[in-house]
């Protein structure tokens, strides 16, 4: 607590501490419906497109004159990110790519890309270095707001359509006979995923963004039996670990965004090891109803 208090006495590590729990609570929401949709790397493959949205966002500052190329990076991340959803989402609606070769693309293209465009732009690779691996000590008062600006977006696709957004991931075919605008939530389940990779790129960086998505649900399905609980339990897991490894990175010189990770996945080996000893599997119905999947508290499938 006395660790605590003394960061959140300075202006810095206090806006550090509110990122981390704005990211921590944001990132699980749509990491859900990919871990529901098996689209665990799609957060990958748009953070890599993210990397070449900052190098962008630093050769349109230096277009511009700008005297700190870092506050045009994230806005060029969030560009670039949506650009890369739609990309994915195009390849697989069109039937020119399946989901790995699309995801491959971006994975490759969006690193390459980002390097390019850094070195038109006048900077170097450790220009991405921050973004890479994450630099939550450098938040900005911008880099707040914006992320909470994002993170309300997030909120309000993933929370407030949830009902219809859990039918397409658990049965798509069901939600088109339901008359579901299947396509059009595709894309939005695809477009709040970027925008939740650029509010967390700051955070655990680029390279590590999917992990804090993914590894939280995962670690929620281990206790939990319905839809509903496995989000929010994944939200807390969240918010529990990026605070919990930003604390531990202040009394200690380790990389904040490599901590909140190995926390994560520490705690998901420690419940997958004592899951056995304190729950019970019970019996459920393989078939949910239609009633079932519009509400969104049907058990999940693993």
């Amino acid at each position: 607590m006395d660790i605590l208090v003394e960061m959140w006495s300075n202006g810095l590590l206090r806006r550090a501490l509110i990122v981390a729990a704005i990211v921590g609570v944001s990132a699980p929401v749509m990491g859900t419906y990919l871990v529901q949709r098996r689209l665990t790397l799609l957060g990958d493959g748009i953070g890599h497109m993210a990397l070449t949205g900052v190098a962008a966002g630093w050769l349109a500052a230096a277009a511009a004159g700008a005297s700190n190329r870092d506050d045009w990076a994230v806005p060029g991340a969030v560009v670039a990110s949506i650009l890369g959803a739609l990309i994915i989402e195009y390849l697989r609606d069109r039937g020119k790519a399946s989901g790995d070769v699309a995801l491959a693309l971006l994975f490759y293209g969006g690193i390459a890309g980002g390097v390019l465009l850094i070195g038109i732009a006048g900077g170097t690779t450790n220009n991405l270095n921050a973004y890479l691996f994450g630099s939550i000590s450098t938040v900005t008062v911008m880099d707040l707001w914006l992320s909470f600006f994002l993170a309300i977006i997030v909120f309000i696709v993933g929370l407030g359509l949830r009902p219809a957004l859990f039918a397409l991931c658990h049965d798509e075919e069901f939600a088109t006979a339901s008359g579901l605008p299947v396509r059009a939530l595709s894309v939005l389940i695809s477009v709040t995923a970027a925008l939740t990779v650029a509010v967390a790129m700051r955070v655990v960086g680029v390279l590590m963004v999917s992990a804090l998505m993914v590894i939280p649900v995962a670690t929620a399905q281990l206790v939990t039996r319905s839809f509903v609980m496995t989000m929010r339990l994944a939200m807390l897991i969240g918010v529990v670990v990026a605070e919990a490894g930003l604390i531990i990175t202040y009394a200690y010189d380790i990389s904040p965004g490599a901590m909140i990770v190995t926390i994560a996945v520490g705690l998901y080996a420690v419940l997958s090891i004592i899951r056995p000893l304190l729950v019970r599997s019970p019996q459920r119905d393989p078939h949910p109803t239609m009633d079932d999947a519009l509400r969104g508290d049907e058990c999940q499938t693993q």
